[in-house]
């Protein structure tokens, strides 16, 4: 059966840490949906660059689909405070599927009371925030969540939640077509 992803929009996300995910995670066969928190469909992301999501966020997602994915950027301080992202967040959680945040995306883990002790990383930028982030991994893998540390990790952070989905082989297959090189070191428990 195959796999599905979605992946959430919100004006100012990262379209580097949107994108690489977005391409790895449909190469490795993983149905991707882009969903806008927005009104409309077209998103403008923090350096401007608009890309257009597939459908907007609606109530059934969670159930629709076998993993989260969150881009950080400008945007996630402004999905703080939106009470439908963070239930979205809580719900994936509670039904034990994988959750991938990247740069200041791990804050939402946090305000929807799901990273509790959980390693994680994040940017460097919310470590006030986040005191207990892994500063010295570029992905780390806990329970469902991965978190990776920004723009410069989106790669490895793409290829990290292929493993989760498809496993290591397929990751490695995913990472050698694209001469990504090995896969990253990352803590992983159970």
């Amino acid at each position: 059966m195959q796999k599905s992803a979605i992946v959430l929009l919100a004006t100012g996300f990262e379209e580097i840490e949107a994108t690489c995910p977005i391409d790895l995670l449909r190469r490795a066969d993983v149905s991707t949906t882009i969903a806008s928190c927005e009104e409309g469909l077209l998103v403008a992301g923090r350096s401007g660059i608009k890309i257009e999501a597939d459908r907007h966020l609606d109530q059934d997602l969670d159930k629709n689909h076998d993993m989260l994915v969150i881009p950080g950027g400008p945007a996630v301080f402004k999905l703080r405070n939106n009470l439908r992202i963070l239930s979205l967040i809580h719900s994936f959680d509670e039904n034990e599927k994988p959750i991938g945040a990247i740069c200041a995306a791990p804050l939402l883990l946090l305000d929807s009371k799901v990273l509790r002790t959980r390693k994680h990383t994040a940017h460097g930028s919310v470590s006030d925030e986040l005191p207990n982030l892994d500063t010295t991994q570029r992905v780390v893998q806990d329970e469902n969540l991965t978190t990776s540390r920004g723009a410069g990790t989106a790669i490895e952070f793409g290829l990290g939640l292929i493993e989760v989905l498809h496993g290591k082989e397929k990751a490695k297959e995913i990472g050698h077509s694209i001469h990504a090189g090995t896969l990253p070191i990352r803590e992983k428990r159970q």
